[in-house]
């Protein structure tokens, strides 16, 4: 049975931390990196003047476990509605092509928490090897319970 090429997921979760604390940390992406990725990422950095206060934003990380280098590129950034839109500049481990969101909203009648989602496309290329692929996903799958335990931590 051959990959699939294209994926779409959508992930969501309730943290406990307001919307204005959990979006001052996952608006930089080199911070929600090492968030949901801990040490399966190394040499986590900004790239080509990229900063957290810029848009476009170039950063890259290593994945640990396949030695592929990930180069990617805040494309857009709403404060307002505390959104965060994101893309692969350059195909890596079996990925041509990647686009991500992230969002944090408010919880009308909970003010202390806040919903944080994630909605990402992916196309496979032809050659990926189904392993790494596979690894990939599985990793992107956990990555919004990672955010919601990150702030779970830090309230206690």
């Amino acid at each position: 049975m051959g990959i699939q090429r294209k994926h779409t997921m959508y992930h969501s979760t309730v943290v406990d931390a307001g919307p204005d604390a959990v979006w001052a940390e996952v608006r930089d992406a080199l911070n929600l990196v090492k968030i949901v990725s801990g040490d399966a990422v190394r040499d986590v950095c900004w790239a080509e003047g990229g900063s957290a206060e810029r848009v476009p934003a170039r950063y890259d990380f290593t994945l640990v476990f396949c030695d592929g280098l990930v180069q990617q590129e805040i494309a857009g950034r709403d404060e307002v509605e505390r959104s965060q839109t994101y893309r692969a500049v350059a195909p890596t481990t079996g990925v041509d092509a990647y686009v991500a969101t992230i969002r944090v909203r408010t919880i009308t009648n909970d003010p202390e928490r806040s919903f944080f989602d994630w909605t990402r496309e992916l196309t496979i290329a032809e050659d990926a090897d189904p392993e790494v692929v596979e690894g990939i996903i599985a990793m992107m799958a956990h990555q919004t319970d990672s955010v919601r335990d990150h702030f779970a931590a830090a309230g206690k």
